[in-house]
């Protein structure tokens, strides 16, 4: 666990530069180590397993009345059509000229849609709504995207079985030469590129 002295002393040690360690041991009365409940605020993230996802679960047609509710004046109805950023189509669009990156077109785990609505949205009021609610919207947002079906629940078991349009999209080959990967040197985008 890190405390201020703690942090006061690695940052000596960067300051330093030398390559020498140095030792910080006084105590100058700032803070305190944070309790669990504290540090239990703050981690609030969903990984892409989906460990941590709580309990709870929500209906596309619940999440059509939340996003109605909470979401639809900045993506629109369709999640479209609002002044903020396009939630739902784009498939296919990735490797054209114009892609359009979207919840249904480029995220690759249906738990980071989770993870997301649940930290950060609605704009207005992040961290609001509750896990039921957060299923919920997240179930019409996959729907909006065709990637769930009209009478989808969504809760912790199920999310994170959902495999997303891009899922390996995002899994490319290692270009480090220590590795055994084969980088893409020419015609990339393509899928036909030459490799070193």
């Amino acid at each position: 666990m890190f405390t201020y002295k703690t942090i006061a002393s690695i940052v000596l040690v960067s300051l330093a530069g030398t390559g020498t360690i140095m030792a910080q041991d006084e105590d100058y009365g700032l803070g305190r180590e944070a309790t669990d409940q504290e540090i239990a605020g703050w981690n609030i993230d969903v990984p892409p397993s989906g460990e941590d996802l709580p309990d709870g679960s929500g209906s596309v047609a619940q999440g059509k009345e939340v996003f109605q509710a909470q979401c639809q004046s900045c993506h629109g109805a369709d999640g479209q059509s609002g002044p903020m950023d396009r939630l739902a189509g784009g498939q296919g669009t990735l490797a054209g000229e114009s892609p359009v990156k979207t919840v249904g077109s480029y995220w690759p785990y249906a738990t980071t849609l989770y993870d997301y609505v649940h930290r950060a949205m609605p704009f207005n009021s992040p961290q609001s709504l509750s896990p039921d609610e957060t299923y919920a919207v997240t179930a019409y947002v996959l729907y909006l995207n065709g990637i769930v079906k009209e009478d989808a629940t969504l809760d912790a078991d199920s999310l994170p079985e959902i495999k997303m349009p891009n899922r390996g999209g995002f899994t490319h080959p290692d270009p480090r030469p220590d590795v055994d990967a084969e980088a893409c040197m020419n015609n990339c985008q393509s899928g036909e590129g030459e490799t070193r």
